[in-house]
């Protein structure tokens, strides 16, 4: 199949796992420059978001989910670290296990509340506008 060009001025989707702990609390992702990111990432042309979050996943930190929501639970648009327009879209996931194999994606987990990711350092633009919305309209 072949993927057709996208003009500049599209935004760029981005789907993300919304994973929790007891506390409510979600689960960031430490890339190999030392800042925090939701998992998930980029949309691939064809992909459905359960695909996508799957997919990416598996990437990062080479591990499977065991369920990944039908329907988003959040979607917010943000500029990214490198000035470009971002559709985040934040689906419920779950994880078989956190038993996770590093990558430059993934050098480390670990859960947060909004508050700490608010007062946080090295913590992404879309990690930054979630866990705003998030303590402002918290998932359950």
């Amino acid at each position: 199949m072949e993927i057709p060009k996208v003009p500049e001025n599209f935004y760029r989707v981005s789907v993300k796992a919304l994973v929790l702990d007891d506390c409510d609390r979600f689960l960031l992702v430490r890339e190999d420059n030392g800042w925090w990111e939701l998992p998930g990432g980029g949309l691939d042309f064809g992909e459905s978001p359960r695909q996508g979050i799957n997919r990416e996943i598996w990437e990062e930190m080479k591990l499977k989910t065991t369920y990944v929501a039908d329907k988003p639970a959040y979607f917010f648009t943000v500029k990214n670290h490198k000035e470009v327009f971002i559709a985040n879209v934040v689906y419920e996931t779950k994880l078989a296990h956190l038993d996770f194999v590093p990558s430059p994606e993934c050098v480390g987990i670990r859960f947060f509340s909004a508050r700490q990711v608010l007062n946080g350092d090295k913590m992404y633009p879309n990690v930054r506008a979630f866990a705003s919305i998030f303590e402002s309209q918290p998932f359950r």
